[in-house]
């Protein structure tokens, strides 16, 4: 395997290609943005991992791409579990969803990257009124949960 995060950054390329956002920029420039965020806000020892995870955190969620691919092309076990935490099961309740999240350090690092950027003023600028109302009020109770302690619940 190259380098961790370039490969992470050539699938997620691949696996996100056609894809645009709600603004309709091309989808990729999202994952770019939260991987350079999560390296940055990371541990010197998470860094290369967390910025991994920040390509891949949408992968396995949005895309035909697989847990069990990324295994077998050669990703390691934490980022694979960091990439498995972010992933949002259909039906699931966003607690477990979140407490999932704050139970891995990579995925805590990256959601609040991508909780970073998707709230980003700029983006949310390019929004009509009611998408970027209903964003908003999603993203802060988002962050709300992400801060949660266990002790909390």
């Amino acid at each position: 395997m190259k380098d961790l995060a370039t490969t992470a950054n050539i699938v997620a390329t691949s696996a996100h290609d056609g894809q645009t956002d709600k603004a309709g920029t091309p989808y990729i420039t999202h994952p770019a943005r939260v991987a350079a965020a999560a390296r940055h806000a990371a541990p010197a020892h998470l860094a290369e991992q967390s910025e991994a995870v920040g390509w891949l955190h949408d992968v396995a969620e949005d895309t035909s791409v697989t847990i069990g691919q990324l295994r077998d092309q050669g990703f390691p076990e934490p980022v694979l579990a960091g990439v498995d935490a972010m992933t949002k099961r259909p039906g699931e309740p966003v607690e477990e969803y979140f407490a999932r999240i704050r139970a891995n350090d990579l995925a805590r690092i990256v959601k609040n990257a991508d909780l970073d950027d998707n709230t980003n003023p700029e983006r949310l600028d390019k929004l009509d009124a009611g998408t970027r109302d209903r964003l908003t009020t999603k993203y802060q109770r988002a962050r709300a949960l992400l801060t949660l302690t266990d002790s909390a619940q």
